[in-house]
């Protein structure tokens, strides 16, 4: 499983496939095409401090060093193939997986391919200004890892459609780069991802929720029995755990700042201050997780059925005998609760049917460890003051509580009531306005923004003073 970095850097021996190699370096030219264009703006030509995969191994497989991102690696990366590898759940456990596309599912694996393939180049989209207000040269370069490596993910979706989905998978992977976040008339496929990602707040909240929820998804997939697919996300896994530390990590910063600040000053009001108020980071917290729950779909899900019946998609560490001993999922039940004929009513969910709900609570689990990490500094720096996740029937745009108005407790007001609160609990315009007031360029090395703490140490070993973007008209 060597890697060959000509054109296109693979460890797939793609010299030995003629038809796909040309069909790919072909589709090449118009994702750099893409790159200077949506990538982000102002900073292509600098020289930024990244890490390159040249190993698919778990340990020691990157490399660090300046790149301008433009020149940056991308390729495919598979993990190793295991030998004699079964299909381990749904109706097809214990079959030899799939090293080409069963005909009786491609229409189903083409959709999932896609549909995950999608947010990688629209996240690179929502985030492409950023840099001209990062907080550090540290945040920066966070930023920027994390833009080329959703392009690395990128073609490691793409390599799938073009080797394995014939004329309609090169169709597909043409389209991903026509598509733009909040365009119009060609928006991404998922709504969360044509949103634009205007401060750094949002942008820690969006790497801690949204690519978490990437984590989840990336996981389920890991598990397929499609081979090539599952070795694909097995690998995106290990470069995706750097994008949830910048989230989590960073929301905790901000967190931490305030609290500091605000145990040095408690009876000022922290926009004098220059931080950001804890009712604003609790706001920031509701929008982007419950905008993220909607992105693991409806509680109640035929198609999340049918996937973990074919064995295409499993649940989170289905094979992980601490997790689950049982892996057809035919004889229990999910029970909810949601409105029915005016009254909450409980409901019994077939669990195939659940597997949706089944993700999301691992997720929520994950999710609650951070919000953890994040109190205890409210705690060490004596505020009473907690942030907590919302309830999932707060602010849902799909399934069983779409557009019902339930509070972040989960329980029902009056539409009007509803209404009249909501801004006590999403982003105003003048709390967005507010926090963008903060966003100013910091570009010295060591230094940071007022409204966020420096990073307990720095990247691969380095000094958080480190230079970790030099520009090129410094």
């Amino acid at each position: 499983m060597a890697i060959t970095y000509d054109k296109i850097p693979n460890n797939i021996d793609l010299a030995s496939n003629r038809k796909v190699q040309k069909a790919l370096e072909a589709w090449q030219p118009d994702f750099k095409d893409w790159w200077m264009e949506m990538g982000p703006e102002g900073f292509q030509q600098d020289e930024i401090y990244l890490r390159t995969a040249i190993s698919v191994d778990s340990s020691g497989w990157a490399h660090f060093d300046y790149v301008k991102m433009p020149d940056y690696r991308w390729g495919i990366f598979l993990t190793p193939p295991v030998k004699n590898r079964k299909i381990g759940f749904g109706d097809n456990a214990e079959m030899d997986v799939w090293e080409q596309v069963p005909g009786e599912y491609r229409k189903e694996l083409r959709r999932m391919i896609v549909t995950q393939c999608d947010t990688e180049p629209a996240s690179v989209e929502q985030q492409r200004l950023l840099g001209k207000c990062a907080p550090s040269l540290y945040d920066m370069r966070n930023l920027f890892q994390v833009n080329v490596e959703e392009g690395r993910h990128l073609w490691a979706m793409v390599h799938l459609l073009h080797e394995y989905f014939g004329k309609d998978g090169r169709d597909e992977a043409d389209e991903m780069l026509q598509r733009r976040s909040g365009n119009a008339d060609a928006p991404r496929i998922l709504e969360a991802f044509n949103k634009p990602v205007e401060d750094w707040l949002a942008f820690f909240c969006f790497a801690m929720f949204m690519d978490r929820d990437g984590k989840y998804q990336l996981a389920a997939l890991a598990e397929s029995g499609f081979d090539p697919l599952a070795r694909a996300t097995k690998f995106m896994l290990t470069e995706e755990a750097h994008h949830l530390f910048v989230g989590e990590t960073g929301v905790g910063r901000v967190v931490a700042r305030t609290a500091q600040v605000m145990a040095e000053n408690p009876d000022t009001d922290p926009a004098q201050l220059g931080i950001v108020s804890l009712d604003i980071i609790q706001k920031y917290i509701n929008e982007w997780y419950t905008g993220s729950l909607d992105l693991f779909g409806g509680e109640d899900s035929s198609n999340a059925a049918n996937y973990f019946g074919a064995g295409l998609k499993g649940r989170f560490q289905e094979m992980n005998p601490k997790r689950f001993t049982e892996h057809q999922a035919m004889d229990e039940c999910y029970s909810l609760d949601w409105m029915e004929d005016g009254k909450m009513v409980s409901h019994e969910i077939p669990m195939r049917r659940a597997m949706n709900l089944v993700l999301r609570d691992a997720y929520r689990d994950d999710c609650e460890r951070a919000m953890e990490r994040w109190n205890n500094s409210l705690e060490k720096a004596g505020l009473d003051f907690r942030l907590y996740l919302p309830s999932q029937r707060f602010n849902r745009r799909i399934g069983v509580y779409e557009h019902q108005p339930f509070n972040p407790q989960g329980k029902m007001l009056s539409d009007k009531d509803y209404k009249d609160q909501y801004g006590q609990w999403i982003p105003t315009e003048a709390d967005l306005d507010y926090v963008k007031s903060l966003m100013v360029q910091v570009t010295e090395p060591g230094h940071f923004a007022g409204w966020i703490n420096p990073p307990a140490k720095g990247l691969n070993g380095q000094d958080v003073e480190f230079e970790y973007v030099k520009f090129v008209n410094a």
